[in-house]
């Protein structure tokens, strides 16, 4: 299968390309290089450095002529939508209509499109986590361009016959993501810890999220190729973690002598942000294998050899 993956230098697609690749398909990547690195390209991917927007995405579509693309490729940074809200509708709205049309136009079988479970429920109340079908309460610029992307693939699959499938990721975290950029709260601590120095906990560190790791998500859109049509999917564990317990698993699996520091909560961070993966089990078969502390071991040791 040909599958074109935007976004595929960065930490989470290039996982996705790497494993595409071992499974024998034949790959290739846009991505403008904003946030993502050379380092991360699979040697055996072709790649087109173009960035989303470009009219020219349209030409790189038709000459690799893929079955599927995945598309990773997005403005992330959430304090960012916040301060710049144009910005961010231009690369994740605009940029996605840009390779929504040029997939029309190229025939393109199927969309498979990275979304947020975290970010577009809200707070999470139900001990068995938001299922799909929970209230969306996107508060940031971030997480309604994501909503609306969705609704995007909705329309161009009932207007154009342009099938998709949507995965909304909990806290993904690994191999490749960078301690310095937008980065979620474990890279963030793992940079900071390796450098000898006191993570920073903000509020009383018992707020709760869904790590999974990046190697899960990674198979979650190998089955998502055949499987999962027109769907949305929940990715994560179903299991809440808090950053108390992060930061404890870290501290022992480094053997870290320092204590955390304690700040002031964030204006409108979640308390308990869980999802509930049912779903995906019984559409496509997946459920996630790596528990956090083997997850937190793994990335670690990459953070060693090759971080």
């Amino acid at each position: 299968m040909k599958i074109l993956v935007t976004g595929g230098a960065g930490f989470i697609a290039s996982n996705i390309v790497d494993a595409y690749i071992a499974a024998g398909h034949e790959v290739a990547v846009a991505d403008n290089l904003t946030t993502g690195k050379k380092e991360n390209l699979n040697p055996k991917a072709e790649f087109f450095p173009v960035d989303i927007r470009d009219p020219r995405l349209a030409e790189v579509i038709n000459e690799f002529a893929p079955d599927i693309i995945n598309h990773h490729a997005a403005q992330i940074d959430v304090r960012k939508s916040v301060s710049d809200p144009v910005f961010n509708a231009e690369v994740n709205e605009l940029g996605t209509l840009n390779l929504l049309n040029a997939a029309v136009q190229s025939k393109v079988g199927k969309i498979i499109f990275a979304s947020t479970g975290g970010a577009l429920y809200g707070e999470v109340a139900e001990k068995s986590g938001a299922a799909e079908a929970h209230a969306m309460e996107p508060i940031s610029p971030y997480a309604i361009t994501k909503r609306s992307v969705e609704m995007y693939l909705y329309a161009y699959w009932k207007l154009n016959g342009l099938k998709f499938t949507v995965l909304r990721y909990g806290n993904v975290f690994g191999p490749r993501q960078d301690p310095l950029g937008e980065a979620g709260v474990i890279a963030i601590f793992c940079g900071k810890m390796r450098q000898g120095e006191a993570p920073t906990i903000y509020g009383d560190g018992k707020q709760l999220r869904d790590y999974v790791y990046v190697s899960d998500v990674a198979d979650a859109n190998l089955l998502a190729l055949t499987q999962g049509e027109n769907e949305f999917f929940n990715v994560g564990t179903g299991v809440g973690t808090s950053v108390n317990e992060l930061f404890a698993v870290l501290k022992e699996l480094m053997g870290f002598k320092k204590d955390v520091v304690y700040a002031p909560a964030r204006a409108g961070e979640l308390f308990r942000s869980v999802l509930n993966c049912g779903k995906a089990k019984k559409g496509l078969g997946w459920t996630a294998k790596v528990e956090v502390k083997a997850g937190l071991k793994r990335t670690l040791d990459w953070y060693k050899t090759g971080g």
